[in-house]
C-alpha cells in the first residue's frame, strides 16, 4: 500500500454506500439492525466506521446488520495501530496468514458497496493513478466477501469489531486499471459464506471453491471520476459522477 498525497493507493481502499441500516436489511433480509446509525458516505476510507453484514445463526439463514472498524484487528493484536494496513485480504492466503486464518474459519461478512474506487496502474492504457468508480451496471448493491473479528482493548478493555475485505486477482475490464478486485458475491452464495459454522481444516477447500466464481467481473462497470476522490475529506454523490477522459496514453 503506497500513500500519496494524503490518498491511500490500494484495492480496495475507498469505496462507496449511501444506503442506511434499514435499506441494508431489507436487501440482505436481516432480522437484526445494529443502533448504530451510520450517514451516507460515498468516500468510505480505511479506519472509518462502515456497515456489515453477518450471520444471526450456524446456517447464515438468518442476518443481522452491524457495524465495524474498517481495518481487521487480530483478537491477539496488542493494540489498533495496524487496522490501516489490514482493509483487505488476499483470497490466495487468507485461510494461512495468520492475521486473517481465523476469522476466516468463523468470522464471516459481506460489507455492502453503492461501488468502490480504484486508482489506475501502469498496467493498462490509462493514465497512472487516474481515479475509476467500479459499480453494478444495474446499480445494484456490491455484496464483497469479507471477514471480521472482535478485539478487546487491554489498556480499557472496551470491545471493537473490526472488517477486512477479501480480494482476488481482476479479470476483463478491471484488469485493465488494477490487478486486484474485490471478491464481490453472488446472491445464491451469501448464506453457505455467512455461516457461522467454523470451517475444519477440510472445509477449507471448499469455501475458497465457493469464491471461485466463473465470471467474478460479471455486471461491473468502470467509469472515470474527478480526482476530488482522493481527498477522504470529499463526499458527496458527485464523486461518482463520470468524467472525460483525453485519448488512452499508451506505454507500450
Amino acid at each position: 500500500m503506497n500513500r500519496t498525497a494524503g490518498i491511500v493507493y490500494c484495492m480496495c481502499g475507498r469505496y462507496a454506500l449511501s444506503q442506511g441500516a434499514d435499506d441494508l436489511a431489507l436487501e440482505f433480509e436481516t432480522n437484526e439492525v445494529t443502533p448504530t446509525f451510520l450517514p451516507a458516505d460515498w468516500n468510505i476510507a480505511p479506519t472509518k466506521e462502515i456497515y456489515f453484514i453477518s450471520s444471526a445463526d450456524a446456517l447464515g439463514a438468518k442476518r443481522r446488520v452491524g457495524t465495524a472498524l474498517w481495518g481487521l484487528i487480530p483478537s491477539w493484536s496488542k493494540d489498533a495501530r495496524g487496522a490501516s494496513q489490514m482493509i483487505n485480504a488476499r483470497i490466495e492466503t487468507v485461510s494461512e496468514k495468520p492475521s486473517f486464518r481465523v476469522a476466516f474459519r468463523s468470522r464471516r461478512c459481506i460489507v455492502p458497496a453503492d461501488g468502490y474506487y480504484e486508482w489506475a496502474t501502469q498496467i493498462g492504457p490509462y493514465r497512472p493513478k487516474q481515479p475509476f468508480f467500479i459499480s453494478h451496471e444495474d446499480g445494484s448493491l456490491l455484496a464483497m466477501a469479507g471477514i471480521f473479528e472482535e478485539w478487546i482493548n487491554p489498556r480499557d478493555g472496551k470491545r471493537i469489531v473490526s472488517a477486512a475485505i477479501l480480494t482476488r486477482e481482476s479479470v476483463g475490464e478491471i484488469s485493465t486499471i488494477h490487478h486486484r478486485m474485490p471478491l464481490i458475491l453472488p446472491s445464491q452464495h451469501w448464506s453457505r459464506w455467512l455461516s457461522s459454522t467454523p470451517v475444519s481444516e477440510g472445509d477449507v477447500r471448499a469455501y475458497l471453491a465457493l469464491l471461485d466464481l466463473d465470471d467474478p467481473a460479471q455486471g461491473l462497470r468502470a467509469r472515470p471520476v474527478s480526482t476530488a476522490v482522493n481527498s477522504a475529506r470529499n463526499s458527496g454523490p458527485d464523486l461518482t459522477r463520470e468524467v472525460e477522459l483525453g485519448e488512452p496514453e499508451t506505454l507500450f
